[in-house]
């Protein structure tokens, strides 16, 4: 009982003392206003102050800016438009550009669908101080809405393992989505920008794989957000509905590039990923499985001669190369 007071005391004196230190979240958003305005006015109710927020739109067509139009009188909300979409991987790649622009110590990766909690980024920072700042990267626990563990932001403990134990603390992790993804400054100068190219899928993983291939990462099970996207499932091809097929040329041929870099191990995964892919076509119901085997194999072949240079914030980063 005493040891818990002190360990209470301590924290709030060290909050009391210690400049806290700049962090901003980067908000990828594209035609979702109205969970757009959900998701910053939870950042802007975080018990962590020094923390800005912005916002990345991808040129949604909904009314976004406008939407969020008195979010934007709030000096800690920055919105910029890039113009056209560029898809997750560049919405990212171009906000992490302009958050260092901004200037920070940290920088908050979440998709416009991740509603954080309250003490969410507090838990980052006081598992910051606890590494002493020493890691690669840090992973919140991600519910979906009706509170369950989402699947498709389960992390990775190692490139072939899932994550299991969701309530272990500080469990060291390869991989990880955009999905409340910390990141300090200086890493992103050392390992660079996701691969804006991607366009989307498998950006968050090579991100991510990236980084735990030099540094040591971590899954933060007590900071937890919630992740409300449609469906608690990732998307399949066996499964998802013909007129969104043509994105799973993305998915293979993205994957080629992560899988690659881990050699012949790599290689033999991902073959064995793309047998149970097809098997599980095969076992469908759908009446054009030769079309969804054909994508697979073409996106494939395009992967294979598919090399996009990593682009980083600084020209001593890429002098370092």
């Amino acid at each position: 009982m005493k040891k818990a007071f002190e360990q209470d005391f301590l924290e709030k004196n060290i909050d009391k003392t210690k400049k806290e230190e700049k962090v901003v979240a980067v908000v990828v958003t594209y035609n979702r206003k109205e969970l757009l305005k959900e998701c910053i006015d939870a950042l802007l109710k975080q018990d962590y102050n020094n923390c800005d927020i912005l916002v990345v739109d991808n040129a949604s067509t909904d009314g976004t800016k406008e939407h969020i139009y008195n979010e934007l009188k709030n000096n800690k909300v920055h919105y910029v438009n890039t113009g056209s979409n560029l898809g997750g991987a560049g919405g990212f790649n171009f906000g992490m550009k302009e958050a260092y622009k901004i200037g920070c110590d940290y920088m908050w990766l979440m998709d416009d669908d991740c509603i954080v909690h309250q003490d969410s980024l507090k838990n980052l920072i006081k598992a910051n101080e606890r590494l002493k700042n020493q890691y690669g990267f840090l992973s919140s626990k991600v519910l979906w809405k009706d509170n369950s563990i989402c699947k498709m932001n389960i992390q990775k403990e190692k490139f072939a393992k899932w994550l299991k134990d969701f309530d272990k603390n500080y469990q060291s992790i390869a991989m990880a989505s955009f999905v409340s993804l910390f990141v300090p400054t200086r890493i992103v100068e050392d390992m660079g920008l996701p691969i804006k190219e991607f366009f989307i899928w498998t950006d968050d993983w090579e991100y991510t794989r990236r980084i735990s291939r030099k540094y040591k990462c971590y899954y933060i099970s007590d900071s937890v957000v919630t992740h409300k996207s449609r469906l608690n499932d990732g998307a399949s091809i066996a499964s998802v509905d013909g007129d969104r097929l043509n994105r799973f040329k993305y998915l293979y041929r993205n994957d080629v590039v992560l899988y690659r870099r881990e050699g012949i191990k790599g290689w033999i995964l991902f073959k064995i990923r793309i047998v149970i892919h097809k098997i599980r076509i095969i076992k469908s119901n759908k009446n054009d499985k030769k079309n969804r085997i054909n994508i697979i194999d073409k996106a494939i072949k395009e992967g294979k001669k598919f090399y996009p240079k990593v682009e980083y914030v600084t020209t001593k980063a890429i002098e370092k190369q």
